[in-house]
């Protein structure tokens, strides 16, 4: 490799990094069924069936049948903000 070529490689690798990068979304975190909804509020199964069932985080919820999928940080969000 000659100089020039490495100064070619240095340069264009500087360049890609002054390029500006598109924000990324922050993923989002899910728990399946009733025992992830227990494993989210450190509760037992009993008080995770209790807490789907008051409502308070339906928004968070997704159900299909007997197959729950629930947001956890909005499910999180949510049950604190209705004490």
């Amino acid at each position: 490799m000659t100089v020039g070529e490495l100064m070619e490689l240095i340069e264009s690798a500087q360049a890609d990094k002054a390029a500006p990068q598109a924000p990324t979304a922050p993923e989002k975190r899910y728990v399946y069924g009733i025992a992830g909804i227990a494993q989210v509020f450190n509760c037992s199964m009993t008080t995770a069936n209790r807490i789907k069932a008051s409502g308070r985080i339906d928004r968070a919820i997704k159900q299909n049948g007997r197959i729950i999928i629930v947001d956890a940080d909005l499910a999180l969000e949510l049950y604190n903000n209705n004490k």
